[in-house]
C-alpha cells in the first residue's frame, strides 16, 4: 500500500486460507522505501484474545495506523463477545465516518476460524470468496497462487506458505520472511 504523504513505502503482502476446518493467516517481514528494504523481519499477523475467544488479524498499509485499528477492533470486541462479523461491521463504520479513522492507510484481513472478512477504511467488509483473502502490494500475487494452489490436495498451511512464496518471487516489496498464525473455530 502506498501512502501520498510518503511517496515510496510500499510494503507487505497478507494472505489467509481456509481449508479443512481451520484458517491460515501468513504475512510477509518486509517493509520498503523506494528501492531500499527498511525491515524485513516486520511482523503483521497477530492474534487477538478479546473475550477470551482468539482472533487473528493481519494487516497491509501503515505500521502506526493499522496499530490504531487492531486496538478499536479489540475494542469492539470486548463490547461484542463472539460477535466478529458486527465488530467488523462497526469498525468499518467508525472508520469511514471518524473524522481521524478516515485518514488512517491500512487494511485488515480479520477471522475467529469460522467467518474471514477483508475490512477497508472505505467502509468494506468483505467475505472471500473461495475461502481465500490477500490484501498489500503482493496480494494479488499471492491470491492468484493461493487460489490455483485449491485445486491440489495441499492442506490450509502448504496452500499459504507456497502462495507466499510464489507471491515473494514476483512481487519485490514481498519477502520470504513469514509470520504464519492457524485458527480453529
Amino acid at each position: 500500500m502506498s501512502d501520498d504523504r510518503f511517496p515510496g513505502w510500499h510494503g507487505t503482502t497478507i494472505l489467509a486460507v481456509r481449508r479443512g476446518g481451520k484458517v491460515v493467516v501468513a504475512g510477509d517481514g518486509q517493509v520498503s522505501v523506494g528501492q531500499t528494504v527498511m525491515k524485513a523481519t516486520a511482523r503483521k499477523v497477530r492474534r487477538l484474545s478479546p473475550g477470551g475467544r482468539d482472533v487473528v488479524a493481519g494487516f497491509a498499509g501503515s505500521t502506526a495506523d493499522a496499530f490504531t485499528l487492531l486496538e478499536r477492533l479489540e475494542k469492539k470486541l470486548d463490547a461484542l463477545p463472539g460477535q466478529l462479523q458486527r465488530a467488523c461491521v462497526e469498525l468499518a463504520k467508525d472508520w469511514r465516518t471518524d473524522k481521524y479513522l478516515r485518514n488512517l492507510e491500512a487494511m485488515l484481513i480479520v477471522t475467529d476460524g469460522a467467518q474471514l472478512f477483508v475490512v477497508t477504511g472505505a467502509g468494506d467488509v468483505l467475505e472471500p470468496e473461495h475461502d481465500v483473502a490477500a490484501i498489500g502490494s503482493g496480494g494479488n500475487f499471492a491470491l492468484a497462487a493461493a487460489r490455483g494452489l485449491m485445486e491440489t490436495d495441499l492442506d490450509a498451511e502448504a496452500v499459504a506458505r507456497r502462495a507466499m512464496a510464489i507471491a515473494a518471487e514476483i512481487c519485490v516489496y514481498t519477502n520470504g520472511n513469514l509470520t504464519v498464525e492457524t485458527i480453529v473455530p
